[in-house]
């Protein structure tokens, strides 16, 4: 299997360990395609993504096009390279069918959902914003829908009860590397068959935005917990306090029962900043005041009081 020609194309961290499993296995692509460095930082200074970084390092050749859907030259290119498998990790780029079809194995994508449910952009957040019991990684074969196509080999994880999109994101960027590397030999070889997925029980997890960020006050405290988590380290969840923004970084649902209206604070102390919701007390861990770092609630009810004072 190690003469098996390989284009890799990713773009985020969450690719990078596909690629560094891929070299360590003596896989190393003939080349990778990652979008074209942007703009970044307070300085807004062109920076590389992380796979361009570790191709570079690595000594592979790296293509940027800025489409492959309208750009005929870079197509030909990538057809030229004749390679057997192009291996796709969260590129962020349309494929098109010329470009589906020009290895002799196709294209295979390393999905983190379990296929069917969660399609699209953010199947990480999602499941932890839906509260799902499991997520995972799939390998699956691509075709011209959105993340429709046949399921080579799929991993479950359970999720944790704290789990963060954070730490989600990163145990299955290694579990997707992992589950790439044992799929490969049968796919390689035909021996693995890929299978239909059931389109009946299919959701779509669609990008996140901004927006989505702030609390409504009230939800359930635990949907607003699962929000917290889902967003954290982006776009992290939010509410505002006297006209200003405060980042919510942390928080624990608590059931207790309460009358005060959604929104106010109903009890402070060492432990968190306990905040009434729709049904049951959100108790919050870390925030971060704007334009500061992010800081125990402990910390941040040193130089301010809140008993009585209402977010949102």
């Amino acid at each position: 299997m190690t003469s098996l020609k390989i284009i890799f194309a990713g773009t985020p961290e969450f690719a990078v360990p596909s690629l560094a499993a891929l070299i360590n296995a003596g896989l190393k692509p003939v080349a990778v395609y990652t979008q074209p460095d942007r703009p970044a930082g307070r300085g807004q200074k062109l920076q590389m993504s992380p796979v361009k970084l570790l191709a570079q390092t690595s000594g592979i050749p790296v293509f940027q096009p800025e489409s492959l859907k309208k750009d005929p030259d870079a197509v030909a290119q990538l057809r030229a390279l004749d390679a057997d498998l192009m291996v796709v990790v969260a590129y962020g780029l349309l494929l098109p069918a010329s470009v589906l079809e020009a290895p002799r194995l196709g294209c295979v994508n390393v999905h983190a959902s379990l296929l069917p449910r969660w399609r699209g952009a953010a199947p990480v957040q999602r499941a932890v914003l839906a509260g799902d019991a499991a997520s995972g990684v799939c390998i699956m074969g691509m075709e011209a829908g959105l993340d429709t196509g046949p399921v080579y080999h799929r991993v479950e994880t359970p999720l944790d009860p704290h789990e963060t999109g954070g730490s989600l994101h990163d145990r299955l960027a290694t579990l997707g590397a992992q589950a790439l590397i044992d799929a490969l030999p049968g796919i390689a070889d035909g021996s693995r068959l890929p299978e239909p997925q059931d389109d009946t029980q299919a959701t779509y997890a669609h990008k996140l935005s901004k927006d989505e960020a702030r609390i409504d006050w009230t939800q359930p405290a635990e949907a607003i917990e699962r929000q917290v988590r889902a967003f954290n380290p982006w776009p992290v969840a939010q509410t505002n306090l006297d006209g200003a923004s405060l980042r919510i970084w942390d928080a624990l649902a608590d059931p207790v029962a309460t009358q005060s209206p959604p929104g106010t604070v109903v009890a402070t102390d060492k432990s968190g900043i306990a905040v009434a919701t729709g049904q049951g007390v959100l108790r919050l861990t870390h925030l971060q005041p704007a334009g500061k770092k992010p800081m125990s609630a402990a910390d941040y009810l040193n130089a301010r009081h809140l008993d009585g004072a209402r977010f949102g």
